[in-house]
């Protein structure tokens, strides 16, 4: 069995996490300087942390390839078995014409552009994170508000932007959950603290998401809707953790603040698109165009009801697949695979764990009870439903697999590196530097989870590679573990937005060129790292008042 070394070429910890962050650093500088495609910088990044990993950590060959491979089982599985299906439910919709109408509906309900990203970026995509998440939250709305009009870049951005505030709390809580399992703390203090945190982020989110896509002038007007909208999330997500605990936290969430959205679209009165509001569609044209909902029939609510029934058995199968006895049942087809050249073969020593500790690596092939396969069975009935035969459904799905080929590659590489670096130590020896200064820990803790999102993707792995080393460093310098593990997992959200495949799957969604994924690497990322840098401020604050 090998040991992870926390320190590098008999160097201190300084050179030692130079040495590890080097694969992060080809991964900014090919997409952020150089401006090459995601899937050349994945690929530059796996490269790069296989080559630290044997030659700087000396990880045998074999376990480095075992690490990399589960990697890539893990991006197609359920990674983009969920994106493939997400993005199968919007051509179904596209195809059978019942998006068009989805599309009338919403703009009856309103023709302001920034109630349709409020209602669903902000309110749709999170109630999707709460129950399924994984990827689909933003594939879905990413695709839906391209059909409403908006441009591909603007409708990833808002998208990626929009779904900070739920990850926490995403697929019925399970990164708390597993925050507190890696932890051994309460998970109901947990979810309180998380909540606490990210309360204020979620207040100013909707503004700052508007302002951030649009311009401040998009907030002319619209300020109280935009913060009323940010504040019923909040303390709707803050009452049912401190009330429940984390897994409804998001779905009721979500659902409160759409309905004020709409109590402030009733409020509205419909008028045609100001200059300001085309500009925040996103696209370059200065002519305003007529009003969405000008020369169009008259929606019966059948009609509308029918068209909104994939998304409507979407959020159903969703629920329902997260029922404990429907999941139980569903669970009874899981294979545990003990990985081959990995399982077991790593130990992770103190400071990281409590006592030194064999790194599982056991993959899960939940092929029933798996997100993806609940948004699967919500395509096949809603295709069964509006009458698509089986070689439409052949010709849609193969149409979909040949969209995803490229980010399938992105993917797969981003993982396998992200997979090199955790099991080779490199992620570790990143967070041992950080962890070590009292005084400025509450933001570093924030600057530690942001940065294990960006790795893995995953708010979940992040807490699960970081959460304990947030307690033991906390506790060694007398500061409320509870607060910074808490601080690692809302930071931590934040680099959801600038992790490659989250870019991959935004970009794929909304049917922008692979050209594009650099330039929106490069707008998000600083809007990640000024969202980040709140967080910590907001942990810092906190634990000076503790």
């Amino acid at each position: 069995m090998w040991t992870q070394p926390y320190m590098l070429l008999g160097r201190g910890q300084g050179v030692s996490a130079i040495v590890a962050a080097l694969p992060i650093l080809a991964v900014f500088l090919l997409l952020g300087v150089w401006r090459k495609p995601a899937w050349m910088a994945g690929t530059c990044g796996l490269v790069t942390s296989l080559l630290v990993a044997v030659t700087a950590c000396r990880m045998p060959i074999k376990v480095a390839i075992g690490a990399s491979t589960y990697g890539i089982a893990f991006g197609l599985f359920p990674i983009l078995w969920i994106i493939f299906w997400a993005l199968a439910l919007f051509r179904v919709t596209s195809e059978t014409g019942r998006f068009e109408i989805i599309r009338n509906s919403i703009s009856e309900l309103t023709s302001d552009p920034r109630h349709q990203a409020l209602l669903i970026a902000f309110g749709l995509e999170a109630f999707l994170e709460g129950a399924a998440g994984f990827g689909t939250p933003v594939a879905i709305a990413a695709a839906m508000l391209v059909g409403l009009g908006f441009s591909p870049m603007r409708a990833a951005t808002i998208c990626l932007l929009a779904n900070t505030a739920p990850v926490a709390f995403g697929s019925m809580g399970i990164p708390v959950i597993t925050l507190a399992a890696a932890t051994g703390l309460p998970i109901h203090s947990l979810s309180v603290a998380v909540a606490a945190l990210c309360a204020p982020l979620a207040l100013v989110l909707p503004s700052y998401m508007l302002a951030a896509t649009g311009g401040w002038r998009t907030l002319r007007g619209f300020l109280f809707p935009a913060l009323a909208v940010g504040a019923s999330f909040a303390i709707v997500q803050l009452a049912v953790c401190i009330i429940s605990g984390p897994q409804l936290a998001v779905i009721l969430a979500s659902m409160v603040s759409m309905v004020v959205m709409l109590f402030l679209f009733k409020r509205h009165v419909h008028s045609p698109l100001t200059v300001e509001q085309y500009a925040f569609l996103g696209h370059a044209d200065p002519v305003l165009p007529q009003t969405p909902t000008e020369h169009l029939q008259p929606l019966s609510t059948r009609r509308v009801l029918v068209a909104w029934l994939p998304y409507i058995l979407l959020i159903a199968f969703a629920i329902l697949w997260n029922v404990p006895v429907v999941q139980l049942w569903l669970d009874r087809g899981t294979l545990h695979l003990a990985w081959p050249w990995l399982d077991n073969q790593v130990l992770r020593a103190p400071p990281l764990v409590p006592s030194p500790k064999a790194y599982a690596a056991s993959f899960l092939f939940n092929s029933f009870s798996a997100a993806g396969t609940s948004c699967m069975a919500t395509v096949l009935a809603a295709g069964f439903l509006s009458g698509l035969g089986v070689r439409q459904m052949t010709r849609i799905l193969l149409s979909v697999l040949l969209q995803l080929a490229l980010p399938m590659l992105t993917i797969s590489v981003v993982l396998a590196m992200a997979f090199v670096m955790n099991y080779s130590g490199q992620t570790a020896i990143l967070g041992l530097a950080l962890a070590h200064n009292r005084l400025a820990l509450p933001f570093l803790s924030s600057l530690l989870g942001w940065l294990g999102v960006f790795v893995t993707g995953s708010d979940t792995s992040s807490n699960a590679l970081f959460g304990n080393l947030q307690v033991v460093t906390a506790t060694r310098l007398h500061l409320n573990p509870v607060l910074m593990a808490a601080a690692n997992s809302a930071g931590g959200v934040m680099g959801k937005m600038i992790s490659l495949q989250t870019i991959a799957v935004a970009t794929v969604a909304t049917g922008a060129a692979t050209s594009q994924q650099s330039k929106l690497f490069r707008k998000m990322l600083h809007h990640s790292l000024i969202l980040m840098a709140l967080a910590g401020l907001i942990a810092f604050a906190y634990a000076r008042l503790m």
